[in-house]
């Protein structure tokens, strides 16, 4: 037998191994995607910045919270607590001012991996793949691979910022409930942790369980016992993570971060080296506001005077997204997202009028526009029984769990490969899903 063919053979068993271990009762409701005999590998030095990444990323959501707080109380310009309360209940609000010193436990950013380095395109407040990530984690490393987070770090990582409590996942995350299932299973059998699964429209948030909050705020008119919600956290009787801070789940943090009133301001919040680096991985970001500018002055970055002198940008010139900032059933999931390019002229130029039109309800943000480097990875093709090779781009998707404000801890990180004429890397049926691990 050659090489060629025992390595086929040997990957062959590894993709088998991988699906006969999947959970009975599946990971994602109804979801599908490709299995691969080997983890997505990354270069030592790529995983040590990684490792470090959830430091400065935490103090990016930190300095954002001290923001918001510095507005409220007049220290800083009113117009930026404006912006992050757009469209939000005042009693939702209320509550999120009721803790100012509370943050986010888990923090995920969406990476994606460019000819140029990496971008964060964003952070998701209310991540998915937690369970799947662990699961991953656990069946490549018991074939042998270095997992980047080792193979129980991500139970390990969530189990260390809620020793017990529930995770409530709402009728909208549906999707999510079965790998949710399987991290209570793992927390269980790791540290004979007293967790379980709910549905967030029922739970009655009693004072005495911690909650792990799996469903987004524009949801909450459909629970049941959201003012027991609100009485808790504002009583600071009841631990829910992430917190009831809209503020905090809003994209638009990206577009203060590279305003340049701000900018000594997150120099100090960050530190200056702090600073370049983040500088390095955001995109540059803008907040659609459509108050008129100035005859002499212009949008930095872009050169513009005005929003509606981007619908004339040439095919070239529209290397850019628009997005949803947040609080919106359309802000997660891609679905509030209009990369430039692939749009017809008439389609850009109507999305820029409604984006400046919903500003008061619902902000939009323009990035850049960074499209994915392509990468190599193997899967298994059910149809045919064989192992091949896709040429795709690339999304990492970090885990971090916020133990203490000094020690922030890496679980494991997703890789989602999804074949080149897909714009927006996400999980879906022709995608690679598997765990990153320290290559070569």
């Amino acid at each position: 037998m050659s090489a060629g063919s025992t390595l086929n053979s040997v990957e062959l068993e590894r993709a088998q191994t991988v699906l006969a271990r999947m959970p009975t009762a599946g990971l994602f409701a109804g979801k599908e995607w490709l299995v691969s005999p080997e983890p997505f590998l990354l270069p030592p030095a790529v995983v040590d910045q990684l490792e470090r990444l959830g430091h400065w990323l935490f103090k990016f959501v930190r300095a954002t919270n001290h923001l918001y707080f510095q507005s409220v109380k007049g220290k800083k310009p009113a117009w930026i607590k404006d912006y992050f309360d757009a469209g939000k209940p005042a009693d939702l609000i209320r509550v999120a001012r009721s803790t100012p010193d509370v943050l986010p436990a888990v923090i995920r950013p969406d990476i994606i991996l460019t000819d140029h380095g990496w971008r964060i395109t964003e952070l998701d407040s209310v991540p998915g793949g937690i369970g799947l990530t662990d699961w991953l984690n656990r069946t490549y490393s018991d074939l042998g691979f270095d997992v980047i987070g080792t193979r129980d770090g991500m139970a390990r990582g969530f189990g260390r910022i809620f020793p017990r409590g529930v995770i409530a996942v709402s009728d909208e995350s549906e999707t999510y409930r079965p790998e949710m299932h399987w991290l209570v299973s793992r927390l269980r059998e790791l540290q004979s942790a007293d967790w379980q699964v709910t549905r967030a429209e029922e739970w009655k948030f009693s004072p005495e369980t911690p909650v792990y909050r799996f469903f987004e705020l524009f949801d909450l008119g459909k629970l049941s016992h959201r003012e027991q919600l609100f009485e808790g956290v504002i009583k600071r009787q009841l631990t829910v993570t992430p917190p009831l801070k809209p503020f905090l789940e809003e994209k638009l943090a990206f577009g203060l971060f590279w305003s340049r009133p701000l900018a000594h301001f997150w120099r100090r919040e960050l530190s200056d080296r702090h600073w370049k680096l983040l500088r390095q991985f955001f995109p540059h970001t803008w907040i659609l506001d459509p108050t008129p500018l100035p005859h002499n002055a212009v949008i930095p970055g872009l050169e513009v005077q005005d929003w509606n002198e981007l619908k004339n940008f040439s095919q070239k010139q529209r290397e850019l997204v628009l997005k949803i900032s947040g609080f919106s059933e359309r802000a997660w999931g891609s679905r509030g997202v209009f990369i430039a390019p692939d749009l017809p002229h008439h389609v850009w130029a109507e999305q820029i009028d409604k984006a400046l039109a919903a500003f008061s309800t619902n902000p939009y943000i323009l990035q850049r526009f960074y499209r994915g480097a392509l990468f190599e990875q193997k899967y298994f093709d059910p149809q045919k029984g064989e192992i091949r090779v896709l040429r795709g781009r690339v999304r990492l998707c970090p885990y971090y769990f916020v133990v203490s404000p000094h020690e922030v801890v890496l679980g494991g990180v997703l890789a989602t490969v999804v074949p080149p004429d897909k714009k927006i890397v996400h999980g879906m049926r022709d995608a690679i899903m598997v765990p990153a691990a320290v290559g070569e």
